[in-house]
């Protein structure tokens, strides 16, 4: 599986960014996730959706202002971020876990593939 992240760029808080990820190949995927990173920090969780059934899951953070989407058809992720903090800013990345299980969608380890990252920058 390759993954293609897209949508980044530089946004005015309160703002409204729109990433998506396009994935390739023929492996099935059970986890499609956002994470995102500041140099510095480790990976943390964004949000994920379960590609087959579609729940999904969010960090307490951005519940309510992000959305995470997918279309199966063309297979893509996509997340909707509005309301946009100075704290989001970060280089998002998206992640495809074939086995992922549900008790651990949050974690990195649980993921096998994963995009080239994408960088959001809000500014205040």
């Amino acid at each position: 599986v390759q993954l293609q992240a897209s949508g980044g760029g530089l946004v005015q808080a309160g703002g409204s960014l729109r990433l998506s990820c396009v994935a390739s190949g023929r492996a099935v995927s059970r986890f499609v996730a956002w994470f995102r990173q500041v140099s510095g920090k480790d990976r943390e969780f964004v949000a994920s959706i379960r590609v087959s059934g579609g729940n999904t899951y969010y960090q307490d953070s951005v519940k309510g202002r992000f959305t995470i989407s997918r279309d199966n058809a063309k297979n893509t992720v996509v997340l909707q971020m509005n309301s946009l903090k100075p704290e989001d800013t970060a280089v998002y990345y998206c992640a495809a876990g074939l086995r992922t299980i549900l008790s651990q969608n949050r974690e990195p380890r649980a993921y096998h593939y994963w995009g080239q990252g994408t960088l959001v920058t809000v500014s205040s």
